[in-house]
């Protein structure tokens, strides 16, 4: 029985992963599954409990307006980092941006099960000692795994930048976005100037031509004012640029999700020897058990107890 049992187990844990191998991924009872990671630094050096809960409720962000009320257990930008990558806000923006549910073929429930399915899926794990923080996924598809983790990372970090935790980096896009309006500007000054300087030239209405003339001057005020506004603007930048080269940037991604060419799970043969050996113990269980049944079915006196305790219990 032992050797029948254990060889039965063990034939069958060979077939099975010869079978997963051969299947489709999608048919495959035991499917090669891929989880690549995202790699992202966080500086908790600047933490603050008090500047976090003010930074969390003043942040705008109303589905996670809800972080506020839990903002004791938030004590440094890991630890914020691992719980945004638990609430709804990015759970949900990431199964809207791959259609996880029609994926997953949900239908009851879609938008609490869709979650529940990414939850099993999507990893965020911090490591105290190196300061890494990490984004995960598991899946059967490498290419699609990779798109979900670099998509995840960047949204993760869209949502610090929101936050406004990190003030260099959102001071930077602020003085980012104010030098390209100022350089519209002025481009747009440029062209209304030279337009009123051809009106004037080609003399289309002298009557116009004071106005006209006065309004050019006004204009070239303005764009005087303006190129004044991007050079400061532009000066600022460069020092802040200085400035963020010697700090450290409170979250920064070091390292995309990459297409994985090997799976990260299952290990077969690890399976196969895990069945053959629980086999053999289990077999040696009941060789043992039917071993002292047979012993007690030979033993008279045992079979007397067993037959006088049977009918003790019918009285």
């Amino acid at each position: 029985m032992i050797i029948t049992v254990t060889v039965l187990a063990m034939t069958g844990a060979i077939v099975l992963s010869i079978a997963s191998l051969v299947l489709p991924p999608e048919k495959s009872p035991l499917p090669n599954e891929y989880t690549p990671q995202a790699l992202m630094l966080i500086n908790n050096s600047d933490t603050s409990g008090s500047a976090l809960s003010s930074i969390i409720s003043s942040s705008g962000l109303s589905s996670l307006a809800g972080l506020a009320g839990v903002s004791s257990n938030v004590s440094s930008y890991s630890s914020l980092a691992v719980y945004l990558a638990g609430t709804n806000t990015f759970l949900d923006a990431v199964v809207d941006k791959f259609d996880l549910v029609a994926r997953y073929k949900i239908k009851k429930s879609p938008r609490a099960e869709s979650r529940k399915a990414l939850k099993k899926k999507l990893t965020a794990a911090y490591d105290k000692d190196s300061g890494v923080f990490s984004i995960s996924f598991t899946d059967i598809d490498p290419v699609f795994a990779q798109s979900v983790v670099n998509f995840a990372a960047d949204y993760m970090q869209d949502l610090f930048m929101q936050l406004g935790v990190d003030k260099n980096i959102l001071q930077k896009k602020n003085l980012e976005d104010n030098i390209d309006t100022s350089y519209n500007e002025i481009i747009s000054l440029e062209k209304q100037i030279r337009k009123k300087e051809s009106a004037v030239s080609y003399g289309y209405n002298p009557a116009a031509a004071a106005s006209i003339v006065l309004d050019t001057s006004m204009l070239r005020l303005e764009l005087e004012a303006q190129k004044q506004v991007y050079t400061q603007l532009k000066t600022q930048l460069e020092v802040l640029k200085v400035t963020m080269a010697s700090d450290k940037p409170v979250f920064q991604i070091l390292e995309h999700a990459e297409v994985l060419d090997q799976k990260t799970k299952p290990s077969r043969g690890k399976l196969c020897i895990i069945i053959t050996f629980a086999a053999f113990f289990l077999s040696v269980f009941m060789a043992f058990g039917l071993n002292a049944l047979d012993t007690v079915k030979k033993d008279p006196q045992a079979m007397a107890k067993l037959s006088f305790r049977k009918k003790g219990k019918k009285a």
